[in-house]
């Protein structure tokens, strides 16, 4: 189990990678926002995105999606988020690209109140299949501190 004790000021993280394809981001956008836009090529070829652009809400869960399953699978002990500072979309994503997850920790505090948690911050960045940023935002973290009687791992 990955613990607040295990993470560090500047340790970088590759989450993974989500193929975008049309008919999710038509999905997305007929049920949470059903922009012309996000809905049709004719309508989208109007607009400065010029083709069928996903929603930033969309990127958002795309996103979230990648980070989930990397926790899940690298079993931390994690507690939730009360939420993300500064986000930002970059670009627009679009059908046929693929979206690479990384970030950096920006700051690890144990609780004042509660000694049993704390939190990290991570500046967290998505971006194209071309290297070119799509979305970025700073995301807080609570964790589950270290139990006293486990062990630290060595490293």
């Amino acid at each position: 189990m990955i613990y607040l004790e295990d993470l560090e000021i500047g340790q970088e993280t590759y989450f993974g990678s989500y193929e975008v394809t049309r008919e999710e981001v038509i999905d997305f956008a007929r049920k949470y926002d059903p922009q012309p836009f996000h809905l049709s090529d004719e309508a989208a070829a109007k607009t400065h995105f010029g083709r069928l652009a996903a929603s930033g809400w969309h990127s958002c869960a795309m996103t979230m999606a990648v980070i989930a399953r990397h926790v899940v699978n690298t079993e931390q002990a994690g507690l939730g988020s009360p939420g993300v500072d500064e986000l930002r979309w970059l670009k627009p994503v679009y059908p046929g690209d693929t979206l690479h997850v990384s970030s950096t920790i920006v700051e690890v505090r144990p609780s004042r109140s509660k000694p049993k948690i704390g939190s990290f911050r991570s500046a967290t960045t998505v971006t194209n299949q071309n290297g070119e940023p799509v979305l970025s935002f700073t995301s807080i973290v609570l964790m589950q501190r270290r139990p006293e009687d486990e062990a630290q791992p060595e490293a």
